[in-house]
């Protein structure tokens, strides 16, 4: 009798068990998703607001959605052609990047295209690994189509998620150079510094396995990343560094954080990149 009941009691265990795993996995991953994602549908500001001509865009991917891009044409007195192929972070939309992309155009004269990912913005779809993939590679198959971009003059500029998009897109579309801020190693690291339990890094879906794929690339890449960043710590971005082929650079941006690289040292951050890009031209 006691074995028996041993025996049920047994069965209860394995089955309270499994039914815990499976709504830990099934609450994880929706948590996994609110973690990488923050899309924010809408736009408060254009550039319009900064005195910017551009052009606003619907470009179509290849599984039938149109995403709302900008491109900001360079300045006319400047002699370089090149085109900053813009990466934007996991939060926000567009309108939340209009006061670097003002300074950039003022700092560069670079053309400048950005784009929301598929459920940002006014972008249709909603966001995932793959489908931010399939945006990049939509968006380049547009640039390629403009006469005024010059396909060998393309700089992947990528903030934080965005370097992990750009990065990837790089290994079949390579860049002129690609400048990366605030990056992280891969989704899988994040999460296990997050929440530093054991199983937690490989639950993961959204990999953005970025430090993988930089070993194989072989563009010039420049590393910007703050030491008071408080989302991806600073050895994020030495760990995807170091990982990373010649010709390479890492500047640290002295009292920077995650979300004002480009105002807490404005001028260590775009003289870097004035001086990076001014190399491979």
């Amino acid at each position: 009798m006691m074995g028996r009941v041993c025996w049920i009691l047994g069965r209860l265990e394995v089955g309270a068990s499994l039914a815990y795993g499976v709504t830990f996995i099934v609450l994880w991953t929706q948590l996994e998703k609110r973690f990488v994602f923050f899309p924010v549908a809408e736009l408060l500001y254009t550039p319009n607001d900064v005195n910017l001509e551009y052009e606003d865009i619907r470009v179509q991917t290849s599984d039938g959605l149109a995403l709302q891009s900008w491109f900001i044409p360079g300045k006319s007195e400047t002699e370089s052609n090149v085109t900053w192929l813009w990466f934007h972070g996991n939060g926000g939309n567009l309108g939340h990047r209009i006061g670097e992309l003002a300074l950039a155009h003022h700092r560069t004269g670079a053309n400048i295209f950005i784009f929301d990912y598929r459920g940002y913005g006014e972008s249709e779809g909603a966001p995932s690994e793959k489908g931010t993939y399939l945006d990049s590679r939509a968006v380049m198959e547009y640039l390629s189509s403009r006469s005024d971009v010059d396909p060998g003059l393309i700089v992947y500029l990528g903030h934080s998620l965005g370097a992990a998009v750009a990065v990837e897109l790089a290994l079949t579309q390579p860049p002129m150079a690609m400048v990366l801020v605030s990056p992280f190693a891969s989704v899988r690291d994040m999460a296990n510094l997050t929440l530093p339990l054991p199983p937690i890094g490989w639950l993961v879906r959204n990999h953005y396995d970025s430090i993988s794929r930089i070993q194989q690339l072989y563009v010039p890449v420049l590393v910007l990343h703050g030491d008071q960043d408080e989302i991806v710590p600073i050895a994020q971005g030495r760990k995807l560094y170091g990982a990373a082929n010649q010709p390479k650079r890492f500047q640290v941006l002295r009292g920077a954080a995650h979300n004002d690289t480009f105002e807490v040292a404005p001028e260590q951050y775009w003289r870097t990149i004035e001086a990076f890009l001014a190399e491979r031209e």
